[in-house]
């Protein structure tokens, strides 16, 4: 019997990863950010420039949408720490995608590289 942890190893396996340090590069030359997380995680905080589809909907998504149904998009996925990144990596290699990239480590690696992120403004109570 396989464990998620299993599943991502094997999936990691099939997919291409970029290092934080390879990822402004890879998300300038992007088409498409697209952070899979749920939404409450994304308006917690997320890379500039991402756009929010989480892994329960991603396939769905590219699917109904126009927009997304280029096969030779360069697209770059990240999540929390690249669990559901690569699973989704998988999922669109699988659905005929080229060029799908995802950012080892994730979100938490980026910020914990110093890099920006968009966080929610708080109102001012002054």
């Amino acid at each position: 019997m396989k464990t998620a942890h299993d599943l991502v190893q094997a999936a990691k396996a099939q997919i291409q990863e970029i290092s934080v340090d390879q990822s402004d590069d890879a998300i300038r030359q992007a088409d498409l950010l697209i952070d899979v997380r749920e939404p409450d995680e994304y308006h917690a905080g997320h890379i500039p420039g991402a756009v929010n589809i989480p892994r329960g909907l991603l396939e769905f998504k590219l699917t109904n949408d126009q927009a997304l149904e280029d096969r030779n998009l360069n697209i770059v996925l990240y999540c929390k720490n690249s669990g559901r990144a690569a699973l989704s990596a998988v999922a669109m290699k699988e659905m005929g995608y080229l060029h799908v990239q995802s950012i080892t480590g994730g979100i938490e690696a980026w910020h914990g590289a110093g890099k920006p992120l968009i966080t929610p403004r708080l109102p001012d109570f002054e």
